[in-house]
């Protein structure tokens, strides 16, 4: 007994130039094998008719003789659970006349496509009586030319007796052209020697020889197959006739080659995607195991490619990043590999390194080379590019470690600002973990009532009176105790969280100003920083803020919503819709941070901006004739002239106040005021309207 392939049973069809009569049968599936259906020939063979097999009271077990039916239907069951193409047996069948005659049977099920078994079917021959051979020639004839394989006959010295039709329609010749020829006019020439000694040496040894091979066609186009080549011997054990049995492989080989690509590279740029990248670096590791050189995994994130996308569009975009791909391949070595990993990240794989100053240095190549501008079709678009940096085996010899280690370095390049690149460390590893907890836990400090505001006073500087207070978040862990909301917040926004949160912060602000306000009976503000994430496609969060302020029958100027540069610098047009609806409401809005991003002052006016936040940066080395005061002398004058008040941040000493009461700014925050203090301590602060 033994399983053979589909291959294989193009090396069957020899035999049936040599075997007895040959009867097709089909078997049902169930117990006891009935049959659906049998060849006439049968009858040759066994002595039954058809009709006695397929509508009679005999089943096809009951013909197996007794000591060999066990073995039998162990063997089938082996195979088909296996889901065997094909599969040979040997045994004994009982004729017509009780005699049992040895047979061979070569059995192939059909399988569903969904992988059930519908039939059996198969071929047996008698192997008792091999004298009666008419009916097997004429089937064998009859396979021969009907075969989707060429088929291809040659006597012992290899002279071409016999082709058919298929040969003719896979090479192009005809057999007239080729009876008398040997099968070397085929040869494409891209085998050497030693591969048809082998063939040969196999075939004399074994009698047989398959494999893939390249031929040529009579037009001269070269093309694979799979060739199987067997012996037939004469009586005397001397080379008969070989048999070559063949198909043309080529739209396998394209098809398996098409599926290769679209599974290992990536569509838009052609260069490997992440799942190339990373089977290259398994093999790369493993080999820098067995070598004294290093290598480098790089990510790569290209720095404002998410305006290039909103504002010349994403078939822009994508030519963008194909240009990028191949200004990459063009600085690279061609043993290293550029990747592109996903969206605008690309990921470069150094190898052979001998020391990790290269990586450097190519990192500085690459930056300038970026400085470059891309000239895409009308538009010169200019771009930097963040790197993170990991080494191996230093950083580990992992590649998912190296990938996340990779990655990392990126993120915290990029935060960094523009055009940086950060080598990974194992501090960023402990805080990535540390994020990640925190991720975790933020999940549940809203439910669990962890989180809290404390207000910070926002004092008048013309009388020191209390003017107004800033809402800042707190978060009390209950392990690791007080979080910074610099951590948590950049936490929330990734995972989510922020707009929650933020509607918690807004609804708890709404109802501490309105008790406030009933203790002094007169009006008073809150100040809330938001995230830019809060305005992102969502509108009706801030129309719902606005009801919420109405059904308490607050004035809307009762909260004020701290913004940042960067998110005014957005533009985009959900945040400048947010923008304009705060605006018409009546609510006020204050710019944070002024002067460290890059605000344009056409946005300052048409956002309506109320307040200007001088930035702690510019306060905290104030003094008489710096530099520090005439740029915050600047901004207050620039601010006033667009009729908007002004905030400055970081207050630490008299001297501060002093010089910043003397340029005219309108308010003052920090802890020469007060810390942040609790709902109650405000209160308190707010029946004297002092802090002192």
């Amino acid at each position: 007994m033994s399983s053979v392939t589909a291959r294989q049973y193009q090396e069957k069809i020899f035999e049936l130039f040599n075997e007895g009569p040959v009867a097709l049968f089909i078997w049902s599936v169930v117990d006891g094998w009935p049959v659906e259906f049998v060849s006439d020939n049968v009858y040759e063979l066994l002595g039954y008719s058809a009709r006695d097999l397929t509508q009679g009271a005999l089943s096809y077990a009951d013909l197996i003789h007794p000591e060999d039916l066990p073995r039998v239907r162990a063997e089938v069951l082996q195979y088909l659970s296996s889901q065997a193409e094909c599969f040979e047996q040997q045994y004994r069948l009982r004729s017509a006349s009780g005699e049992y005659r040895w047979i061979k049977d070569f059995t192939m099920p059909d399988w569903s496509a969904q992988g059930e078994l519908q039939r059996i079917r198969g071929y047996i021959f008698d192997q008792t009586d091999v004298q009666e051979a008419v009916e097997t020639l004429q089937l064998a004839e009859l396979v021969r030319e009907h075969s989707r394989e060429a088929i291809m006959i040659t006597d012992p010295n290899g002279v071409i007796l016999s082709v058919n039709p298929t040969f003719t329609q896979v090479t192009g010749y005809t057999s007239e052209e080729v009876l008398g020829a040997r099968p070397s006019l085929l040869s494409s020439g891209y085998h050497d020697a030693d591969f048809y000694r082998a063939m040969w040496q196999c075939l004399n040894t074994d009698g047989s020889w398959q494999g893939e091979i390249l031929d040529r066609r009579k037009n001269g186009e070269v093309y694979p197959k799979w060739l199987s080549i067997h012996t037939a011997y004469d009586a005397q054990g001397q080379v008969f006739r070989r048999i070559a049995i063949f198909s043309d492989i080529s739209q396998q080989k394209q098809s398996e080659e098409l599926i290769w690509r679209q599974a290992n590279f990536d569509t838009l740029t052609s260069l490997p995607n992440r799942q190339l990248l990373t089977l290259r670096l398994e093999q790369e590791i493993d080999r820098q195991k067995r070598s004294s050189q290093g290598l480098a995994l790089v990510f790569m994130d290209l720095d404002g490619f998410k305006e290039v996308n909103d504002t010349l569009g994403h078939l822009v975009g994508d030519e963008l990043l194909i240009e990028v791909g191949k200004r990459l391949e063009s600085l690279l070595r061609t043993t290293d590999m550029v990747s592109r990993f996903s969206g605008d990240q690309f990921a470069l794989l150094l190898t052979g390194l001998a020391d990790q100053r290269a990586v450097e240095r190519l990192i500085m190549k690459l930056r300038s080379a970026f400085e470059v501008p891309f000239q895409l079709s009308d538009e010169l678009i200019y771009t930097s590019v963040s790197f993170g940096i990991t080494f191996c085996p230093e950083d580990g010899q992992d590649p998912w470690q190296l990938l996340k280690n990779a990655e990392q370095a990126m993120f915290s390049a990029k935060t960094s600002g523009r055009g940086r690149y950060q080598f990974f460390t194992e501090t960023m590893q402990l805080t990535a973990q540390r994020r990640m907890q925190l991720a975790k836990d933020l999940r549940r400090a809203l439910p669990e009532q962890q989180l809290f505001l404390e207000y910070q006073p926002i004092v008048s500087l013309a009388d020191d009176e209390l003017s107004k207070v800033e809402a800042l978040i707190r978060w009390q862990h209950p392990e690791l105790g007080l979080i910074s909301p610099a951590e948590f917040i950049p936490v929330a926004e990734e995972i989510g969280l922020i707009s929650e949160i933020g509607d918690w912060v807004f609804r708890t602000a709404v109802a501490q100003v309105e008790a406030w306000q009933e203790l002094v009976n007169r009006p008073f503000q809150i100040s809330i920083n938001t995230s830019p994430v809060q305005y992102r496609d969502d509108a009706h969060r801030i129309r719902h803020w606005l009801s919420y302020l109405r059904e308490r029958c607050l004035s809307s100027q009762s909260i004020s919503l701290e913004i940042t540069e960067g998110m005014l610098m957005e533009n985009t047009a959900d945040i400048e819709h947010c923008l304009l609806l705060i605006r018409d409401a009546g609510m006020e809005v204050a710019l944070d941070d002024f002067g460290t991003g890059y605000s344009s002052l056409s946005y300052l006016k048409r956002m309506d901006i109320d307040f200007l936040k001088i930035d702690r940066s510019f306060v905290h080395n104030l003094q008489r004739d710096s530099d520090d005061l005439a740029l915050c002398e600047a901004m207050i004058v620039m601010a006033h002239r667009l009729g908007i008040r002004v905030v400055a941040e970081g207050i630490e000493t008299a001297e501060q106040k002093a010089l910043l009461k003397a340029a005219q700014c309108d308010y003052g925050q920090g802890y020469y005021f007060s810390r942040p203090l609790s709902a109650e301590q405000i209160g308190a602060c707010l029946r004297r309207r002092k802090i002192h």
